[in-house]
C-alpha cells in the first residue's frame, strides 16, 4: 500500500491525503549508487520502472538505495513504530503512472475488460531479514482508476498481494474469506472500503520471498466476482515494497519485472 503523498496511502491505515514534495534523488559515494531518502525517486532501467523510498509515515533516518537496475535495497532504517497505526512507509519500484508520473513504455494503462490470461504478468524476488525487532510486509499494490488516467488518488481499487508479513499486521479490513485457490497460490483475502475506493487483499497462506510470472488476470477476475472490481475501469499501476512498521534493514528486491502483452 502506498501513501496518499505522491504515491497512494497504505491501506493498513484510514488514509488521509496531502501531497508530498518531490525531492531529487541524492548520489552516494559510489558513481554508480543512487540513496533515496524521505520521499525521493529514480528513474532505473531505462525509465522503464520508478524506485520511490516514500517513507511517509515516520521522520526517523531511513534510506535505500538502487544501482539503476530494477532492484532496490534497504540500508538503514530507525522507523520505529512498533506496529501500531500506519507504516513508517512503503520503499517500492513500480510500472505504470503514480500521481500523473509514468514510466516510459508501460503498456499501462489497461482497460480490466481487455485483461486476458497473460496480459499482465510480473515476477519478483526479495531478501526479507527475520528478528523480532522486524515489523513489515513484502505487498504488491497494484491499482486501477475508473478511468484511464489521474493526477491523484485512483478512485478504483487497490489491490494488494501480500507474498509475506514478519510481525503481527494484518491488511487493511476485514477477512473475507479463507484459505481460496487463485492462479495456482492460496490465499486468505480481506476488504475493507472506508475512503471511496476499495481496498482488496490476497495474503498468500504460505508466505514466499519470490513469485515468478504471477499472472494478475486471476486476482483481478476474483476480484471482479466479488464485485470489489468493474471491468470498466483500467490498471494504471503496478507496484511491489515492503510496507515498514518498524526496522527493515536489509529488506531488499533483488530483481522485479512486469510484462504487459496486448
Amino acid at each position: 500500500m502506498t501513501p496518499l503523498t505522491r504515491t497512494a496511502l497504505p491501506a493498513a491505515l484510514l488514509l488521509a491525503g496531502g501531497l508530498l514534495a518531490l525531492s531529487l534523488p541524492a548520489a552516494s559515494s559510489e558513481a554508480s549508487t543512487t540513496t533515496l531518502c524521505n520521499s525521493q525517486t529514480a528513474s532505473v532501467d531505462g525509465g522503464a520502472y520508478t524506485v520511490n523510498n516514500n517513507e511517509w509515515g515516520s521522520g526517523a533516518p531511513e534510506c535505500i538505495t538502487t544501482n539503476g537496475n530494477a532492484e532496490f535495497r534497504m540500508v538503514n532504517s530507525s522507523i520505529a513504530n512498533g506496529g501500531q497505526g500506519a507504516p513508517g512507509g512503503y520503499p517500492h519500484i513500480y510500472k505504470g503512472c503514480d500521481y500523473g508520473a509514468c514510466t516510459s513504455g508501460s503498456g499501462l494503462p489497461i482497460q480490466v475488460s481487455k485483461i486476458r490470461a497473460g496480459s499482465v504478468t510480473t515476477s519478483w524476488s526479495t531478501s526479507q531479514p527475520g528478528g523480532s525487532n522486524n515489523i513489515y510486509n513484502a505487498a504488491y499494490d497494484v491499482w486501477f482508476n475508473q478511468t484511464s488516467t489521474t493526477s491523484g488518488q485512483p478512485n478504483g481499487t487497490e489491490l494488494m498481494v501480500w507474498l509475506r508479513r514478519q510481525g503481527p499486521k494484518h491488511p487493511y479490513g476485514r477477512q473475507v474469506a479463507s484459505n481460496v485457490r487463485v492462479g495456482g497460490h492460496r490465499y486468505n483475502v480481506w476488504y475493507g472500503n472506508a475512503h471511496g475506493f476499495n481496498t482488496v487483499t490476497y495474503l498468500m497462506t504460505h508466505g514466499q520471498r519470490s513469485v515468478n510470472r504471477l499472472d494478475l488476470r486471476h486476482l483481478e477476475a476474483d476480484a471482479v466476482g466479488r464485485g470489489y472490481l468493474r471491468k470498466s475501469w483500467w490498471l494504471i499501476s503496478v507496484e511491489a515494497g515492503f510496507e515498514v512498521w518498524q526496522g527493515g534493514k536489509g529488506l531488499a528486491t533483488n530483481s522485479f519485472s512486469v510484462n504487459v502483452n496486448r
